[in-house]
């Protein structure tokens, strides 16, 4: 099966924190791990999202441009990622010149066909400094439920989709000025001429039972009041309008948002140009040039709407495929996503994260601090799937030193140290006895179980189930109490016990590696290989590609340069297999040191100090 990961694109303004992770990054990848091993081909894409009024408004204050600013997030942002061990196939950039060309591309076919109308539309500007402010940069009252705290693209607490001139009382994010509206002509995105076609795949989708309710739910009340969606801005930021008479214009361009979601098809296509084989992205993306497709969409739930509407409808529109018809784009037929797997948010010590207050731990200071699966495990445990979560110390400190370290830490430790002790090696497997059939029987089981929940986009019950068998081997070796077996006469049940253990171990550890990658490798040389089992990513400082066979319009100045930039990639062809694997007999074993670091209680006390900005 082709299983297409698309991971949602993090914004390249500032480096990313833990909650951004929780929501696309853990997810995706857990997801996309297990997907390889299941003998499936996985096609993971993502990049940094660095266009629009906040990349500007950060390089200002910087003293930069912007995209001076973009290339240092970008940098900072591969390298967290990759540290975090996020198995990207291709994670890139929305600054390259493919992509330009792709988006530019999309568009043509969605204006040919009708679905990007022009209309006159009042814009906000900054009284004081005479620049657009975006919709996201103005807030106000919502009048629709009454927040207080509505932006003018979207209000989070009721979830409507709004326009900047209907919020009561509207502000400057930047600066509290109330701005001034002015008209200015711009492309629409025609979304009622393809509100029956997506209606049409939402039914199919709702169908299936496989999106989560909340999702499926909020995607479909979306129809209820579809309206033309600005495609447009005015700003010097972002790709230039490949339409005659709008792409000489230095201050417009096409939204953010329009261009970023274009990114899950423009890095399949450059992940196949830089491959050699420039058409291969067309076998995730074609509908049955696969005999089977799987496509599924990570993010946050603040970002469904563009997942669930607008990408569908760009999609749709570039096919032909709403009221007006027309004719598909140079790219052909393309599938809509299969899955939109959006996670709720995660909060800190019981607050939102802001950067701007503090309440924030980025990814980088996560990573130099602690060992990157203990994130890993606490988003995957106690993580935003299916309703809002909130990361504190006090419980990160538990898990950690609890489960990880007392639970699946503990059990590697004492069977690598018993068959260190007693053998040196893997020994053979002996006559058993109904507790080691059960015990085995058990972790095998797990293979089914676990696999299926993380299939179906349920990892917290997948790693529950996980630890849950880990615990059901550390009470076979209670059981069992090899460490009691010292006489001659029972050597050979000892020499079973630990057989038992060894594979128990080794299963678990590849039940377990999709969620713990760089402990599964740690584990996996404590048990006699190579610590190698599963693939990691690695950064490749790469040239920009140019626009191939794509038509890339744009006055001097507006194009992004041919430069070289860091993209995440990696050899995955070597996954071990989702299934129960004999332990290679003779395999060496030493003295084990610790898989997982046991954390001081004094590292609470020391975080809170931080996010209260305590001097240390």
């Amino acid at each position: 099966m082709k299983v297409l990961s698309a991971v949602a694109w993090p914004y390249a303004n500032g480096p990313r924190h833990i909650g951004h992770v929780a929501g696309f990054g853990v997810p995706s990848d857990v997801y996309s791990r297990y997907m390889r091993m299941a003998g499936h081909d996985v096609l993971m894409v993502s990049g940094t999202d660095e266009h629009g009024t906040p990349i500007l408004v950060a390089a200002d204050e910087r003293g930069m441009t912007p995209m001076e600013l973009a290339d240092e997030n970008n940098r900072i942002i591969v390298e967290d990622l990759v540290g975090l061990g996020l198995s990207y196939d291709l994670f890139t950039r929305t600054t390259t010149r493919n992509h330009y060309a792709v988006v530019q591309e999309l568009f043509r076919a969605v204006h040919a066909n009708g679905y990007m109308v022009e209309r006159t539309t009042s814009g906000a500007i900054s009284p004081s400094t005479g620049r657009t402010l975006p919709d996201r940069y103005i807030e106000g009252t919502c009048p629709i439920c009454g927040a207080t705290d509505a932006r003018g693209d979207q209000c989070d607490t009721c979830g409507n989709q709004l326009d900047p001139t209907e919020l009561i009382d509207p502000r400057s994010r930047i600066n509290g000025e109330t701005p001034e509206f002015v008209e200015s002509q711009h492309f629409f995105l025609d979304l009622p001429a393809l509100a029956e076609a997506l209606s049409a795949w939402l039914d199919e989708r709702e169908a299936t039972g496989t999106w989560r309710t909340n999702v499926i739910r909020f995607s479909q009340g979306l129809l209820t009041d579809m309206k033309p969606r600005a495609m447009t801005r005015d700003i010097d930021w972002g790709i230039p309008i490949p339409i005659e008479g709008w792409s000489e214009q230095p201050a417009k361009r096409l939204y953010v948002w329009f261009d970023a979601v274009i990114g899950y098809l423009s890095a399949s296509i450059e992940w196949a140009r830089r491959l050699g084989e420039p058409d291969r992205w067309r076998e995730w993306w074609t509908p049955g040039e696969a005999e089977d497709q799987v496509s599924c969409y990570f993010q946050g739930k603040d970002n469904i709407t563009f997942h669930s509407q607008i990408w569908p409808a760009e999609l749709l529109g570039s096919m032909g495929r709403g009221d007006k018809g027309g004719e598909p784009s140079v790219f052909g037929d393309l599938t809509l996503p299969t899955e939109v797997v959006a996670s709720e948010f995660m909060t800190m010590e019981g607050r939102a994260f802001s950067s701007s207050r503090g309440v924030v731990i980025y990814v980088r200071d996560m990573l130099e601090r602690y060992q990157p699966d203990a994130l890993r495990y606490f988003i995957s445990a106690a993580g935003p799937e299916t309703q809002d979560s909130d990361f504190t110390w006090a419980e990160f400190v538990t898990r950690t030193n609890s489960e990880l370290v007392a639970g699946w830490g503990n059990l590697v430790n004492r069977t690598a140290a018993m068959i260190a002790k007693n053998v040196g090696e893997i020994p053979p497997l002996g006559a058993t006895e109904p507790p080691d059939e059960e015990i085995l029987a058990a972790v095998r089981g797990g293979f089914d179980t676990v696999g299926g929940l993380i299939e179906r986009h349920r990892q917290r019950q997948a790693i529950t189930e996980a630890m849950r068998l880990v615990g059901e081997v550390n009470t076979y070796v209670s059981r069992t109490e090899p460490f009691k077996l010292k006489g001659e006469d029972q050597r050979d049940r000892l020499l079973t016990i630990l057989h038992v253990l060894a594979q128990c171990v080794s299963d678990l550890n590849l039940i377990l590696s999709p969620f713990l990658p760089h402990a599964s490798n740690r584990i996996d040389a404590v048990l006699g290989g190579e610590g190698t089992l599963t693939p990691m990513p690695r950064i490749e400082e790469v040239t920009d590609l140019d626009a191939g066979d794509l038509r890339l319009v744009g006055a001097e100045g507006t194009l992004p340069p041919v430069r070289d930039y860091p993209i995440i990639t990696g050899d995955y062809s070597a996954f071990p297999r989702w299934e129960s694997t004999p332990v290679r007999v003779g395999a060496a074993i030493s003295k084990p040191s610790g898989v997982f670091t046991k954390l001081d209680p004094e590292v609470v006390d020391t975080e809170l100090a931080r996010l209260r900005g305590d001097d240390e």
